[in-house]
């Protein structure tokens, strides 16, 4: 297993994630527990999701920068059972859940992609299990994918209270970076970070503002959030009041001519 990061190990309630590398028929068998979980591919291929006596096969995709992929929901109180046929690896972004929901297919073509912001804070966002989008009991998780030069997560926000405007969501950001690059990662507040991160690293924000995440020239950036708390599952956040007045500022910007970067076709290899 390549990453796991619990409840238990990050120090709070709620957000978990696995990412795993599977050779060519190697199979993960796990038990979810008291979390319900998603089997999204990152990178070489698909694979077949067995919940109990049902199954899904995923199509999955070359790796994050080439298309968006389709996904499996895998209840809480289950025995999960992944095998790739080809080997890959995947994430398995979960929560900690007090309703048991139905095993099910989420096809990349129902994905919301979004492009958020303009100029250089330009990028595009992968709404898959955002609570609009698709059903979940407390699990939030969305791809983010920044150009080479681009920040993200800009301005920076919170969501570590229970207030008007605002919801409790600890949060992971997973990180890959095309062409092995660096990229960078701010969290302030409550701790203050300024980190580097490459492919396969995590960064966990328990509370304070995050952002901006920032992809180098030359080097696009793509992480996956996963987020939950003990609330409603919402995903409403404040901006730090500091830099609130950029959003103003994109409205006479254009949003970069990279993005869309990935859609449900695949990209040519570059």
């Amino acid at each position: 297993m390549r990453l796991h990061v619990t409840p238990q190990s990050a120090g709070w309630g709620y957000s978990g994630l696995r990412v795993v590398d599977l050779r060519a028929g190697q199979q993960l068998r796990l038990d979810t527990g008291d979390a319900e979980m998603l089997v999204l591919p990152l990178a070489g291929g698909g694979c077949d999701v067995e919940c109990d006596d049902e199954r899904i096969t995923l199509t999955g995709r070359r790796d994050v920068f080439a298309r968006v992929t389709d996904f499996a929901y895998v209840p809480r109180d289950a025995r999960l059972s992944v095998v790739s046929a080809t080997g890959g690896r995947f994430a398995l972004p979960s929560a900690r859940a007090d309703r048991r929901l139905e095993f099910r297919y989420g096809p990349a073509e129902g994905v919301p992609v979004e492009l958020r912001g303009a100029g250089q804070a330009s990028r595009q966002v992968n709404n898959f299990c955002a609570p609009e989008a698709f059903e979940a009991d407390r699990l939030i998780a969305v791809e983010v994918l920044t150009p080479g030069g681009n920040w993200s997560s800009w301005p920076p926000h919170k969501h570590d209270s229970k207030r008007d405007g605002e919801s409790e969501l600890e949060e992971i950001y997973y990180f890959e970076v095309a062409r092995g690059g660096p990229a960078y990662q701010r969290v302030y507040g409550s701790t203050d970070v300024c980190a580097e991160v490459r492919t396969g690293d995590v960064v966990l924000v328990p509370s304070g503002w995050h952002g901006p995440s920032m992809a180098a020239p030359g080097y696009d950036l793509y992480y996956l959030n996963v987020m939950a708390g003990p609330g409603e599952r919402r995903w409403l956040f404040s901006d730090d009041p500091a830099h609130a007045w950029i959003r103003d500022s994109w409205a006479g910007q254009d949003v970069d001519a990279r993005l869309p970067m990935t859609s449900t076709v695949e990209r040519r290899q570059r």
